[in-house]
């Protein structure tokens, strides 16, 4: 950082520097002083070097309301705000109010006939009017977290190195490995409280992207903002760079990445480690870090290495579990069954196959039957087929699903074995669920529960018109990424997109106000059975199993407040004294998407 002053000259007297001060009336022994050339008054600074959202007037020049995204208003500044700040003249002479602002940003949205361009155009505006951008997301949430977020943010990432404009969040490299917290304390915001870190090398369905993955954190952050009311400043997108192992990124010019093979073993280890306490170190013991998009092999480790010293969850495995059982929770008030009278046939046993089977035995276990038997109605396939007792490559997580059968590797093969209530496909392989699949499901089930969940749409399992369509309307289907509505036989279906954003932004927010420590499978066990109280009998009529879009921000709220309520009564809460309302406590917390007035407020004075 610049001194305020900047000596350009040396004080000199007959060849040696003088000890007694300069001679002001010799010419040659004046010090002259030049301005930092960012700051036009010794009492302003730049907008970027204050922090938070409580900003001091005294520290911040008219012109950074123009240019910062976080104080712009464009064109809803009044006239006495442009003519006190002295910006009057930078904008055009015309007065909008932030509703016909939002209003314009959604025409010029839908202006654009391909979604990279309406992803480009909502970045641009996240950067130019920050607070524009977060109440027009979360007013349209339907319309546009699809844009910002899955399936969009995939073509996104692939395509980063082209759309990258300016930076938002940190990117690590393995080179910086001993230099951790230094680079962190480059970010400027230090009430950091919420972290979404990747390594890139499980992109939704897409592989290993390396840094290209950066837009993942990004975007989670911004629902982060828009539905659950975390405050942008709080918020910190990070990158970790070890290199890819996608020979085509190597050899992409465009690719902004460490161009070399991805580090493993010990050395990937350590970085890890020293990364977790580098943010403790600067941001606190409560930093919420949520792991994303990290392999398979690393994912599971991880969370269990660090889930009980952090504040950490991994939302590919917990997220997607809980959002995956709030809908089969709802769907039992269709089929009228219980959760122990089902059996569960996974096409996949990754992270969120996995992860799901994971909470489906530990909500069983909480409705009173035996684990090892909740296990045993739980199949799961992977690449080399079912999984089952005797195969030498199975271990970890998944011995506990291993069943005593014969190996299968035809899918339609296994469900005739199962026999299944539902089929639940994280695979990344689009069009799995072919017809023959799921008509046989429709033989086994009066109403088969149909998820594909795997994103972006092009890995998706099926469609919901091929689960409508070959079940004769019969199915319960869910999805990760959204499916227009499908009318079938004179009936409107609108098929519920089982979203991991109905989750993890009301866990972040429940458990940063109550100041949880861990975050335990309880959590996302509560998040579920929260999220799925929230569906109405009217959503259910329609086939959704998760409310509209559009009430997610409601639902954060709900969820939130679980988890607080939840906290101080079993303890894990540390923000004291407790409040007494839970709900209003955590309403005050939340981020305004409204402008508030740029100017400092007149009053007057008694006559003195």
């Amino acid at each position: 950082m610049f001194k305020r002053c900047q000596r350009l000259g040396a004080v000199v007297a007959n060849g040696v520097h003088s000890t007694s001060g300069p001679n002001l009336q010799d010419p040659s022994q004046r010090i002259i002083f030049k301005m930092d050339p960012r700051r036009d008054r010794l009492t302003q600074r730049s907008y970027h070097e204050v922090t938070g959202d409580n900003i001091c007037p005294s520290m911040v020049r008219g012109v950074d309301y123009v240019r910062d995204p976080r104080l712009n208003k464009g064109m809803a500044f009044t006239l006495e705000e442009r003519q006190s700040l002295g910006i009057h003249g930078l904008i055009p002479p015309r007065f909008k109010s932030q509703e016909e602002q939002v209003k314009l940003c959604k025409e010029n949205v839908e202006r654009y006939q391909e979604d990279l361009n309406k992803y480009i155009y909502l970045v641009g505006l996240q950067d130019r009017n920050e607070r524009l951008f977060y109440r027009l997301l979360s007013e349209n949430v339907e319309q546009m977290m699809p844009l910002v977020y899955t399936p969009t943010v995939g073509l996104a990432c692939q395509k980063f190195g082209l759309i990258y404009r300016r930076p938002r969040g940190l990117f690590i490299t393995i080179h910086d490995k001993g230099h951790i917290y230094e680079m962190l304390r480059n970010w400027p915001e230090p009430d950091v409280r919420a972290i979404v870190v990747t390594d890139g090398e499980r992109i939704l369905g897409l592989g290993d992207l390396g840094s290209y993955g950066m837009g993942i954190p990004v975007g989670k952050l911004a629902l982060y903002t828009a539905l659950a009311g975390i405050k942008p400043h709080q918020c910190l997108p990070i990158q970790i760079d070890v290199g890819t192992n996608t020979q085509s990124l190597l050899d992409d010019p465009y690719y902004i990445g460490l161009k070399q093979k991805r580090v493993q073993g010990p050395e990937y280890d350590s970085f890890l480690e020293e990364f977790m306490q580098a943010v403790v170190r600067r941001y606190g013991q409560n930093t919420l870090i949520q792991f994303e998009d990290f392999g398979n092999h690393n994912a599971f480790r991880l969370l269990a290495r660090y889930r009980d010293k952090y504040c950490t969850f991994n939302d590919d495995i917990q997220g997607t579990a809980s959002v995956a059982l709030a809908g089969l929770l709802a769907s039992l008030r269709i089929t009228k069954t219980k959760m122990a009278e089902q059996t569960f046939l996974f096409m996949g046993a990754g992270e969120a196959s996995l992860g799901i089977a994971t909470l489906l035995v530990n909500a069983m276990y909480k409705e009173g039957m035996a684990r090892d038997e909740a296990a045993s109605r739980i199949w799961l396939c992977d690449s080399r087929g079912l999984l089952v007792k005797g195969r030498n490559d199975i271990g970890g997580q998944k011995e506990i699903f291993a069943k005593e059968a014969d190996q299968l590797t035809d899918f339609l093969e296994m469900v005739n074995l199962a026999k299944p209530t539902a089929i639940i496909g994280a695979s990344a392989q689009f069009g799995a669920f072919n017809e023959k699949i799921i008509r046989r499901m429709a033989e086994l089930n009066k109403r088969p529960v149909i998820f594909a969940l795997s994103n972006p749409t092009s890995k998706a399992e099926c469609t919901a018109e091929s689960a409508y369509k070959f079940t004769d309307g019969r199915a319960i289907f869910a999805s990760g990424s959204p499916f227009p509505d499908y009318i079938h036989n004179g009936k409107t279906f609108k098929p519920g997109q089982g979203n991991n954003a109905y989750i993890f932004p009301g866990v972040a927010l429940g458990v940063i106000a109550a100041g949880v420590h861990h975050i335990s499978d309880d959590v996302f066990l509560l998040a579920a059975k929260t999220l799925a109280h929230q569906v109405k009998e009217s959503d259910l009529e329609v086939g959704r199993l998760y409310p509209p879009l559009q009430d997610i921000r409601k639902v954060s709220l709900v969820i939130a407040k679980a988890i607080c309520e939840d906290a101080y009564h079993n303890g894990g809460a540390s923000t004291y004294p407790e409040p007494a309302d839970k709900g209003e406590f955590i309403k005050a917390q939340l981020y305004n998407y409204e402008y508030t007035k740029a100017t400092p407020n007149v009053y007057a004075w008694p006559q003195v």
